[in-house]
């Protein structure tokens, strides 16, 4: 049976951190979110972008997790600085210095990180910031999100933001926990080149990412 090691009322409602075994798990109001058993895609979210940019870019990771992908990001030769956003207090607390910090060899001491504690959906909205790359893993993907606010990332009037993000040649990723043809449709909309990339897991369907520039 998992350990409940703790429980907070975040921004999005109850947030609750386990251990079972040694992975350790977060809920989100009753639904599971994350987990550290794997992260094969969190990863390659991060490294598939970097891998098309020139050394020295700035990429944005949209949602914390459990620090798999900014751990990715600081390996990279690519990569020369990180912002990452999360609006939960306790996600980040948990990576910096609770139990999730040993998971990334802690990874948010980094000088080259910025940690920004706010909504990524109204944050995007009000920066300025321009980026290399926006590697975005928020909520459960574009067809299934926890956060009713959420959704708005994955319309088409959030693609176009997203895209408006981008320095030139800049790539947008999105990790998600499931197929969505139609957010498929939107991003070529916007973007010249898009690849749709399936990761499988050891239950249920694939991951999905999608890597797209303009």
């Amino acid at each position: 049976m998992a350990e409940v090691l703790d429980v907070v009322t975040g921004r999005g409602g109850e947030l609750v951190l386990r251990r079972d075994g040694s992975a350790f798990e977060v809920i989100a109001n009753g639904v599971f979110l994350m987990d550290t058993r794997n992260g094969e895609s969190e990863r390659l979210l991060v490294t598939g972008a970097a891998d098309r940019l020139a050394p020295g870019a700035t990429i944005l990771i949209g949602g914390l997790g459990v620090g798999f992908s900014l751990r990715a990001a600081l390996d990279h030769p690519n990569v020369d600085s990180v912002v990452v956003v999360e609006r939960e207090a306790a996600v980040i607390e948990w990576n910096r210095g609770g139990p999730l910090r040993s998971v990334h060899d802690d990874a948010l001491a980094d000088p080259r990180v910025r940690v920004v504690e706010v909504d990524l959906v109204a944050w995007l909205r009000a920066t300025e910031e321009r980026f290399d790359a926006l590697c975005l893993d928020i909520d459960n993907g574009p067809e299934w999100t926890v956060t009713e606010g959420n959704a708005e990332l994955y319309a088409e009037s959030g693609v176009g933001g997203l895209a408006r993000l981008l320095r030139p040649g800049g790539v947008l990723a999105v990790w998600s926990a499931g197929a969505a043809p139609s957010f498929t449709d939107r991003l070529r909309t916007r973007f010249a080149d898009v690849r749709t990339v399936e990761v499988p897991v050891p239950r249920g369907e694939p991951d999905v990412l999608w890597f797209a520039r303009s």
